[in-house]
Order: C-alpha cells, then structure tokens, then sequence
C-alpha cells in the first residue's frame, strides 16, 4: 500500500514516517477521539472495499492492511470473532511448565509492570502459538480484558479475533502496535495494544510474545519502544542462564572427559556442547527427541554411546562402548551441605545437588522400589491426587540431570539401578522444611540414620 501522510497534534500534517519495529507509535500522543475516528472510517472503507486504490491518505498502515486481509481471507466475523476455546486449568499449568518464558517472567514484570500500572495498562504473555500463559496489572484493566475474553488460555491469534498486536507479531515476526479501530474487531476499538516477539538466542526459535495492552486514551507513545528494549534484554537474561547451565555442565564433565581415551563430547539436553575431547567442538549435537543411555546412531558421527550427566549427556564418538553396567545411585539425605544424589557409572561417578522438591521425589521414589504414578505422587507430596501436571513437570526437570537413571510408567528408579537411600540420624531431620504428607508420615515411623535402602 502507499505512503500517506498523517495528522499531526494540532491540525498539522507531514510525510508519514518509513514504517520499522516502533512505526505508528505517534498515533497514541494524538487526539484519541480524532484519531479513533478516523481509523474507524479506514477500517469500515477497507473492509466493505470501499476504499479508492488512488486514495493514499486513508489507506491503513500496510502492516494493518495486510493483517486485515488474511483476516478476511479466514473468513473472521469483524463482530464477534471466532468461537473461542481456552485452555484448561492443567492444560495451562503444563504450557507454563515448559515455557522457557517462565524464568524471565520476573524480569518482564519487574521492567514493564510499574509503567503498565501508571499508564493503566496490563502485561501480556503468551506462547509461540498465541496462547496467554500470564497476565499481570491494574485489576480494573483486567476486568475490562475479561470482558473481550482476553484471560490467561485464551487464543489470541489472528485467526481467532482478528488483527490484534499479540496475533500481527506472530505472523510479522516483529514488533506491532494496534491502535484504536485498527483491530479487526470492533470490540476492540478502544483498545491500543504494543506487543513484540521473544526468541530463544541458541536458535533464534520463536518462544513467545510480551505485550503492553490497555484502553487507547491512555496508552503512551513510547510503550512500543519499550516493550521491544525488554524483550531483548529477557533474550540477553536467556543466554546468560544457557552459558551458565553450560558451565556448569563442563565443570562436571572435565574430569570425566579426562579419563577418557578417544574422542567425546559433554553436551546439554538439547544436545548444545559444553566440552570435548579428541575433537573441534561443534556448536550443537542433534540428539533424538527422546535419548537414552547406550548404542545411538547419531548422524556426522555414526555409531556412539551415550550416558548420563548432571545436566546433560557424555557421548563417546565411534563403536559403541559394551553395554554400560549397573549405575549405583546414593540418595542422600543427611548430607551436611544439603540433599544431594550421587551416581556412579562407566563414566565415573558424580553428585548433585537436590532441590527441595526434587530430594522430595527421589526419597519417595527410593521408598517405592516398585514405582509411583503421577497421582500417587501428587498426593504423596501436595495431598491432592489431581496435581499431576506439576509432578510431571517437576520429573521431566529431574530427568535431565540423571537421564539414564529414571525410569517413568511408573516413575521409578531403572532396571538394574542399585539405589541406597541414606536418611538423617534422627527422623526429625528428614527434610525438615517439607510439609509433603508422606514426608511428614516418614517422620514419625523413619528408622535410625545409617543404614540405606537397597
């Protein structure tokens, strides 16, 4: 679509400024009223095809037009939008679980919330497939976004309710503003919304999108510029934490790799390297979905072996090694400096360090050599059979650091795993800070210290 100039405060026009990431951000310091107005009349001329193709001044910003028309091409009521289907509780708890966006959460609120609440606005976050996973600020504001059916597992998609910043940046791959009658709906033409997409730095992988949103009178020119600035400093906040998690990694794995002989790598979950020997580093090993300890064929490398570290996995490059022994796993909960879980296998042997929950979860799983559902731990450790969603959770964090050694359907320690479990010297003591119903019950009926459960 053509330039066009636009009106500026005070009845002035000049040449529209070259559309970019923070374009249209002047229309939020004009006059709301005289500039809803106009965009409403934009907005109906577009869509009923009334507007002259020769007639630039009234032609909507092309990021606008361009939504508008997949909009219509999808067939969207510009009056009710799409049949909307949130997500459920649990399907909601499970995206938020996984959701890398989770850990930089803090920091999003901490840089947008006190603007948004001054200005009247609420904080937005949402997956790569549109869906909210949070929504923070100023509880009137909220309540207005109830009414458009703008709450936390909604689908805030093109395809669902039109041309929206959260839906636009989506499928811009960019930062978008939304102002006024520019949202396909017209329900939410009081709305301005200023929203710009999160990726995962390694990759450059879509995670989400934050967004400012908020009733147009009160929505500041300058939100789009800052809801950009702080997704990329939640991105920088992301790569920080991954070279940290790598660090961590190569500190365990350097004295593996040094009794090692041959060529092999150290490399996270994800299969991104954090150590080698006998070998140039690559940037990244492509691992299957799902990898398990023994023979793998990996492609660049053919035949390997694979085998469990804290954090990661070592892989020996070239035939694969005999079929790795029995690991021994020691948990123990009476270490002074903490919960802790050591391993010991082909590799060598390795401890970590437990979090509350995650010592929690392998004391039980230590208890129950023959394995624990997900319901019989949730209500071993919250009392409700029905949180499900977080013990997963909770396990599939647990499994990365000891892959190989856990084993699910039922949760439990692998085959062929010699497990000794090592409790406090008084009962009292078992995680004295736990308030998980089958913790408390060990309590009270746990033998003295010393020995272990085989």
């Amino acid at each position: 679509m053509s330039d066009r100039p636009i009106e500026r405060a005070g009845g002035r026009t000049g040449d529209r400024p070259p559309e970019g990431p923070f374009e249209n951000a002047v229309l939020a310091a004009q006059d709301s009223r005289e500039t809803a107005r106009r965009l409403a009349m934009v907005r109906e001329a577009a869509l009923t095809g009334d507007l002259p193709p020769d007639a630039p001044r009234d032609a909507p910003r092309t990021v606008i037009g361009e939504s508008w028309r997949r909009v219509l091409d999808r067939g969207v009521d510009p009056e009710r939008g799409l049949i909307q289907h949130h997500l459920t509780v649990a399907e909601l708890e499970y995206r938020r679980q996984k959701s890398q966006l989770a850990s930089v959460l803090p920091a999003l609120a901490g840089q947008l919330l006190p603007t948004a609440d001054a200005a009247q606005q609420i904080m937005v976050v949402t997956d790569a497939e549109g869906r909210v996973l949070w929504r923070e600020g100023s509880a009137p504001i909220r309540r207005m976004a109830d009414r458009l059916g703008f709450d936390k597992g909604a689908d805030w998609t093109e395809g669902v309710v039109g041309t929206n910043a959260i839906g636009t940046a989506l499928v811009a791959r960019a930062p978008v503003l939304v102002h006024s009658a520019e949202h396909f709906l017209r329900s939410h033409h009081q709305w301005t919304c200023a929203a710009a997409p999160l990726h995962d730095p390694r990759d450059g992988r879509l995670l989400g999108v934050v967004d400012v949103s908020g009733p147009a009178h009160s929505f500041h020119p300058t939100t789009l510029a800052l809801v950009s600035a702080v997704t990329r400093l939640a991105e920088g906040e992301l790569r920080a934490r991954h070279q940290a998690s790598l660090e961590r990694l190569r500190s365990s794995a350097a004295p593996v790799l040094a009794r090692i002989g041959g060529r092999a790598l150290a490399v996270d979950p994800h299969g991104w390297t954090a150590a080698v020997t006998g070998m140039t580093p690559p940037d990244r090993v492509a691992l299957p979905k799902g990898p398990e300890a023994g023979p793998l064929w990996l492609p660049r490398y053919g035949m390997c072996t694979l085998e469990p570290l804290p954090g990661g996995w070592l892989i020996r490059i070239g035939r694969p090694e005999p079929a790795p022994g029995p690991h021994r796993v020691v948990v123990d909960l009476g270490a002074p400096g903490g919960p802790t879980v050591i391993v010991a296998g082909p590799a060598g042997s390795w401890s970590h360090a437990l979090t509350p929950r995650h010592a929690e979860l392998l004391f039980l799983l230590a208890a129950h050599p023959g394995g624990r559902s997900a319901a019989e731990l949730a209500r071993d450790v919250f009392g409700d059979g029905g949180r499900t969603v977080t013990v997963r959770a909770e396990l599939s964090r647990l499994r990365r650091h000891l892959a190989g050694v856990l084993a699910h359907r039922p949760y439990r320690f692998a085959d062929g795993v010699e497990v000794e479990l090592r409790l406090p010297e008084r009962p009292v003591e078992l995680l004295p800070h736990s308030t998980a119903p089958a913790v408390l019950a060990a309590r009270r009926t746990a033998p003295a210290a010393g020995g272990g459960e085989g």
